[in-house]
């Protein structure tokens, strides 16, 4: 499958329509209109994605991964795009579940081609029901998982977006996030540093 250039791919960790969506389609649609990026948003809402077995399948037969879900249509999608956007809420201080599992199983994408991910660009944002929830400690398992896999990290830089988009529902999800403009300040300042990679 060949990389385009400028896919920006976005995927939603929650199993909900609310905070963590919006931010990220916010993400998207600002990376879209101001600077010109091609994009796509995908959600682990509704999906079936099994655990990771650790069987080693993937180790043994470079085929993929033994799981037959709907992480199929993902793989293709994270191959293709040059940019990644992980967005997560935080569950008991930390990221989701079903984005934690997300990462564990692009393990049969690494098995299969060891450099799948190597110079991509990745970035992160987290939605916290409380204003220090644990937003920085998900968005930093985010920026593990780029790292251990050869994905250049970015963040919105000092002064407000350090390790990434961080923001604030107060427990009131979507209509939560419309509301926190310094966490939608944040998320504009990491897409401002995409814009530096895009060819």
């Amino acid at each position: 499958m060949v990389e385009k250039k400028n896919l920006l791919l976005g995927i939603c960790g929650s199993p909900r329509k609310q905070g963590t969506e919006f931010a990220v389609h916010y993400a998207l649609n600002y990376a879209a209109e101001k600077f010109g990026f091609d994009t796509e948003f995908w959600s682990v809402r509704n999906k079936q994605i099994n655990f990771c077995l650790h069987c080693d399948y993937c180790i043994r037969e470079k085929k993929g991964c033994i799981n037959k879900d709907d992480m199929k249509d993902l793989y293709g999608k994270l191959e293709e795009a040059k940019f990644l956007l992980f967005g997560t809420p935080i569950f008991q201080g930390n990221l989701s579940g079903q984005l934690k599992t997300v990462m564990d199983r692009c393990r049969a994408m690494v098995a299969k081609n060891p450099d799948v991910f190597k110079n991509k660009i990745g970035a992160a944002l987290a939605v916290g029901g409380d204003r220090s929830g644990g937003q920085e400690i998900g968005i930093r398992s985010i920026l593990d998982f780029y790292q251990q896999n050869h994905i250049i990290v970015v963040s919105g830089g000092a002064f407000g977006a350090n390790l990434g988009a961080s923001l604030w529902s107060k427990d009131r999800g979507k209509q939560g996030i419309e509301k926190d403009e310094e966490g939608l300040k944040t998320i504009r300042k990491v897409i401002k540093r995409l814009i530096e990679f895009k060819e």
